[in-house]
C-alpha cells in the first residue's frame, strides 16, 4: 500500500548524563542546561519537539527528546546543534530510534502528521520487530490477525497508540509509543495483548521505556533536582 500525504520523521533520542556533571558548580550546570534548552527552543519554533524524563524509571537513560519534522535534514541539523551544547558534552546516547509516520495497512484511518501530541502524563516507548513468518502471510490474513489486536486496544480508550515505521531507515521495523495518565492501564493492556494471536509473531519488543512527559526545562532540571516542584509542563 502506498500513501502520498506528507509524512513526518520522528527521532527518539535518549540521553544518559555522566554522574560527574552533577558535581559541577551550579552556575556551570545552569549554563549547560540553557544551551541545551536554546537548541530545543529553536527547533520547536516551527517543528514538533517533546521532552520526557526517565529519571527513576530506567537506569540507562535520564532524558528523551522526541523531535519531528517532514524534512530529515532538520533532524540532522538539530542534533548537530544539540551536540554542541554544554550539557550534551556530558551525555551519551545509549538508545536512538528513527522512524516515520505512515498509514497503517490494517486500519482505514489516515496517518497522523505527528505522533505523541496528547497532554497525557506518561509515554511508553519501545522498538518492535515482527518475525519474518509474519510477512509471509497474505495481507488479508494479517488484517484478520490484527483485527483481534485492535479490538483489545479499543477496550482501553484512555490509551493513545502511536505507531511509526522504520523499515530501511533504522534497525527496528517500528517504534511504538503509548500515551496515558495511568500506568496501570498500560500494564493491563500489554498483559492482555500477550495472549493475542498477533503476539505470537513478535520477534522483539524491548527495551521498553517508561517516560514522564514534561517541558524541556523541567526535564533538564530533573537531571540535577534543580526545580522538581515546577508544574509538569511548565
Amino acid at each position: 500500500m502506498t500513501d502520498h500525504p506528507v509524512r513526518t520523521f520522528a527521532k527518539f533520542t535518549f540521553f544518559k548524563l555522566d554522574p560527574a556533571w552533577q558535581r559541577r558548580d551550579p552556575e556551570a550546570r545552569a549554563e549547560d542546561k540553557r544551551e541545551f534548552l536554546a537548541a530545543c527552543d529553536d527547533f520547536a519554533t516551527d517543528r514538533s519537539l517533546r521532552a520526557y524524563s526517565t529519571v527513576g524509571t530506567r537506569g540507562d537513560t535520564d532524558l528523551l527528546i522526541l523531535s519531528q519534522s517532514p524534512v530529515l535534514d532538520d533532524i540532522h541539523t538539530f542534533h548537530v546543534v544539540l551536540a554542541q551544547s554544554g550539557l550534551a558534552k556530558w551525555a551519551t546516547i545509549p538508545h536512538s530510534y528513527l522512524a516515520m509516520t505512515k498509514r497503517s495497512p490494517y486500519s482505514d484511518s489516515q496517518a497522523r502528521p505527528e505522533i505523541c501530541t496528547s497532554e497525557r502524563r506518561y509515554c511508553f516507548v519501545y522498538p518492535l520487530d515482527k518475525q519474518r513468518e509474519w510477512y509471509g502471510l497474505s495481507l488479508e490474513e494479517r488484517r484478520r490477525v490484527m483485527s483481534g489486536h485492535i479490538e483489545i486496544g479499543r477496550r482501553y480508550p484512555e490509551i493513545t497508540l502511536n505507531t511509526a515505521y522504520s523499515f530501511g531507515i533504522d534497525d527496528q521495523e517500528f517504534v511504538v509509543s503509548f500515551e496515558c495518565d495511568e500506568p496501570g492501564q498500560f500494564l493491563d493492556l500489554v498483559q492482555e495483548l500477550r495472549g493475542s494471536e498477533s503476539s505470537a509473531f513478535t520477534a522483539r519488543d524491548t527495551p521498553i521505556f517508561t517516560c514522564v512527559a514534561m517541558s524541556v526545562g523541567r526535564a533538564l532540571d530533573a537531571l540535577d533536582g534543580a526545580a522538581t516542584s515546577r508544574p509538569a509542563l511548565a
